[in-house]
């Protein structure tokens, strides 16, 4: 345990130390700690211990609320409504600069080339040095941008691709009549039946089937612009009284069309996308850019040509490229410097029109830490979350590399981190636990990494110094396949013509190293060629669950208790308290999501928007209900002397005691907790959750329905299903890697089929069958190098797997 030093050295400006005294941020308690300056430090410690909440929630909130009080008054005044972390005291900490893996989504328009800012240099080296027709003007760099109106194509606005509607999509059962349904592309319920109303007022045949209605009346019907307004007589029903309403007229190709791009509901965006046409843009042909940037030429190719070239081509282009002048030299120099940390970190497979969106959290992250390579930033503390996520073993190497070198530049260098092998390169740990949620947030160690060994109450220190060094993996028998499912000839994204063999009944872990194909070949092949065989006679798989790390909202009104249904649960006991009853009130007035109960003040989120100008927004605690989300009122109905918001306050483990007798709460919390998430809170809003809790979270709701007691009512677990799961050990301590394990593998003992994508070896280790893909990444990958049992793998020719597989396997 770490003793605090003499508190006279805060005050010494040559203290090599950052110093915190009493850190309380979520879990921790009154944490003490000294970290030493231009050193890499490793935080550790069990899912959920506290150690995000010691480097980003207490020493990168600390520096960024430094800089924040250095700037306009104005922008203090909105800095104090997110508030400060809560610590007595932080010296001698730098400036600091965040990687955290971010939860939302990049927009559409942000590529690899936008986020590494070599989008710009590229843009720079056609401006000033390339090509142009005989006759044309030099083009500003803006021209060669498809998000500025200068460069973007005028048809697609600079998408590259165009969505289109057809009456086959829009009534894709023409025997139908409209009253029937044959306009499948209208909305449901009243809205659907209020358009066909419209159409009979205004005198179309709604009874007849639409193939035989005129053509020009199908066109108008679908594709109009116009919208009549007309004076609708409902027919009279029974049971109520309908009077005469102005209806609104709106074609399908409108509404579908309306609904696409301006829903903010991720539900009626998909519904919407059914009935659309995905193709490039006819007058780009998707390459994005006007026609005069596209005449401009560098080595004999338009920038669309090499911003859709993997980075490690890209570089081989501007090496050979014969270049005239010294501006064009300069910048085909300085575009390649910055390209070469990239390849570097395991990325050479990426090209710079790769949209962000398809990019994974550990790539964005990685990629911006490419770029803080070419910053020059000389005295910053870098926070890093996880930057091993989603790496091979083998990129973990340059990784670690990376690290030192901004170390060496001046820098300290905090990460959070679960790899073993990172937290073997560090200088100095700080170990925290000894467990999870309010069992942890304690420092157990803070010191050179040898050391720990002598910390009992560690669980790093178990796996770090494990006789074996091999992670969390068990060894067992290996299973026997009970069939299996082949692909053949798969030809998407790099994979070409592969033919893949994946059993059924087992544990199979698909390997190699980043941009191989992988998840190309597990998340989209493999799902579609199952998804398209489910109700084919004699197929073995009969359901198909497939586990990936999107969130599980996307703003703080989804939280874990909403998405597993547990909120439903806890509305109806509240709505039976004996407080509700003599109110009257009903499961909607604990709902934060509608008014009545919620507090209007933050709309029943907890957080209002604190707009910074020129920062990103962010969230600030409701100055109302400060995070309470309900009105006072709401908050005084109790249920075993806890109000709603206290409820969701609860961790899931102390909420397991809470609701112990109620069955429907508790077989949901015990899912949760089975999976290693007992130190989450019911509340915890959506985009406070990383992509592996996401995921588990998912998990845990798909193991609840696939409970013994559900399988008692006729539920899914007689089904043979397949689960698919991208990265699974993804943000876990080598400790809960192996309670997650446990319930896959009780998966497959109960007779199902489990796929993993994983870079962990010791799981690897642990699996039935091993399918590796490479040798490399982008176009030197997408073929399968090796497939069998793990032994027969590790010692595969030609495979950069083999190797550490080999060590994991004790060989």
């Amino acid at each position: 345990m770490h003793q605090p030093a003499d508190p006279s050295a805060s005050r010494d400006p040559l203290d090599p130390y950052v110093r915190v005294r009493g850190a309380r941020e979520h879990n921790l308690r009154g944490v003490d700690v000294d970290i030493p300056r231009d050193a890499l430090t490793v935080f550790t410690g069990v899912s959920g211990s506290g150690k995000s909440s010691l480097a980003f929630g207490t020493l990168y909130a600390e520096a960024q609320r430094r800089y924040f009080e250095s700037v306009a008054p104005y922008a203090r005044r909105l800095i104090h409504q997110v508030g400060a972390p809560k610590v007595d005291s932080v010296t001698g900490l730098p400036p600091a600069v965040s990687l955290e893996q971010r939860r939302s989504s990049p927009g559409s328009r942000s590529s690899v080339g936008t986020v590494t800012l070599l989008s710009n240099s590229l843009r720079m080296l056609y401006s000033r040095a390339g090509t142009y027709p005989p006759g044309a003007g030099r083009l500003d760099s803006d021209a060669f941008s498809p998000n500025t109106a200068a460069g973007a194509c005028p048809s697609c606005h600079g998408l590259g691709r165009i969505h289109r509607t057809s009456e086959e999509l829009l009534v894709p059962d023409p025997d139908l009549s409209i009253r029937q349904g044959a306009i499948a592309a209208w909305p449901g319920a009243w809205q659907g039946k209020n358009l066909r109303d419209i159409l009979e007022t205004l005198g179309h045949d709604v009874d007849r089937p639409w193939r035989e209605l005129p053509a020009g009346d199908r066109e108008w019907i679908l594709f109009t612009e116009e919208q009549p307004v007309v004076t609708v007589h409902p027919v009279r029903e029974a049971d109520r009284i309908q009077r005469p309403y102005q209806g609104t007229y709106m074609s399908a190709h409108r509404y579908v069309m309306r609904t696409f791009s301006d829903s903010r509901s991720a539900t009626l965006r998909a519904r919407a996308e059914r009935f659309l046409s995905d193709a490039p843009c006819p007058v780009c042909e998707g390459r994005r850019l006007r026609p005069e940037a596209l005449a401009v030429t560098f080595a004999g190719r338009t920038i669309a040509q090499l911003a859709g070239l993997a980075l490690t081509e890209l570089d081989g282009v501007l090496a050979s490229a014969q270049v005239e002048g010294e501006a064009a030299r300069v910048l085909a120099e300085d575009l390649r410097s910055r390209i070469g940390p990239v390849v570097e970190l395991g990325l050479g497979y990426l090209s710079l029109d790769r949209t962000a969106p398809s990019l994974s959290a550990g790539e964005l992250q990685r990629l911006r830490l490419a770029t803080q390579l070419r910053s020059g930033l000389f005295g910053v503390v870098y926070v890093l979350d996880e930057p091993s996520a989603g790496l091979h073993p083998a990129d973990t190497e340059a990784l670690l590399g990376v690290l030192d070198r901004l170390k060496e530049a001046g820098n300290t260098v905090f990460v959070v981190e679960h790899h073993l092998d990172v937290v073997r390169h560090a200088d100095w740990l700080v170990d925290v636990g000894p467990l999870a949620g309010e069992h942890g947030g304690q420092v157990l160690y803070s010191g050179p990494p040898q050391q720990l060994a002598g910390v009992a109450e560690s669980a790093t220190a178990r796996h770090l110094f494990a006789a074996d060094a091999t992670g969390p993996g068990v060894r067992r028998p290996v299973r026997e396949a009970t069939g299996a499912v082949r692909l053949r000839g798969v030809d998407r994204h790099n994979l070409r013509n592969v033919d893949a063999v994946f059993p059924l009944g087992v544990f199979t872990a698909v390997t190699g190293v980043s941009g191989s194909g992988k998840s190309t070949l597990v998340g989209q092949a493999l799902a579609q060629e199952v998804a398209d065989r489910l109700a084919e006679p004699g197929f073995p798989v009969r359901r198909l669950v497939e586990v990936d790390q999107k969130p599980i909202g996307r703003t703080p009104r989804s939280n874990l208790a909403t998405y597993t249904g547990l909120f439903d649960v806890v509305r109806r006991l509240f709505t039976a308290a004996p407080e509700a009853g003599a109110r009257g009130w009903k499961a909607g007035r604990f709902s934060f999501n509608v008014a009545g109960g919620r507090c209007e003040t933050c709309q029943g989120e907890g957080f209002v928007s604190v707009e910074l100008l020129f920062l990103p927004s962010t969230y600030a605690p409701c100055p109302e209900c400060a995070g309470a989300r309900y009105n006072a009122e709401t908050l005084e109905v109790r249920y075993a002397g806890l109000n709603i918001a206290e409820v969701l306050a609860l961790t899931v483990e102390a909420a397991a005691g809470f609701f112990a007798e109620v069955p429907a709460a508790a077989r949901r919390l015990r899912a949760l907790q089975d999976i290693g998430l007992g130190y989450l809170r019911l509340g915890q809003p959506a985009t406070e959750l990383s992509g592996g809790e996401a995921q588990r979270i998912k998990l845990a709701t798909e193991l609840h329905g696939a409970s013994p007691a559900r399988r008692a009512g006729g539920g899914m677990r007689r089904d043979h299903t397949l689960y698919l799961l991208d990265e699974p050990t993804t943000g876990l301590h080598p400790a809960d890697v192996r309670v997650l394990l446990g319930q896959l593998h009780g998966l497959v003992d109960a007779g199902h089929s489990v796929v993993v994508v994983e870079h962990d070896m010791a799981v690897v280790a642990g699996a039935d069958w091993v399918i590796d893909l490479g040798p490399g990444g982008g176009t030197e990958g997408g073929r399968i190098v090796a497939a069998g049992t793990p032994a027969q793998v590790a010692a595969a020719p030609g495979t950069r797997t083999a190797g550490y597989l080999a060590r994991a396997l004790g060989r």
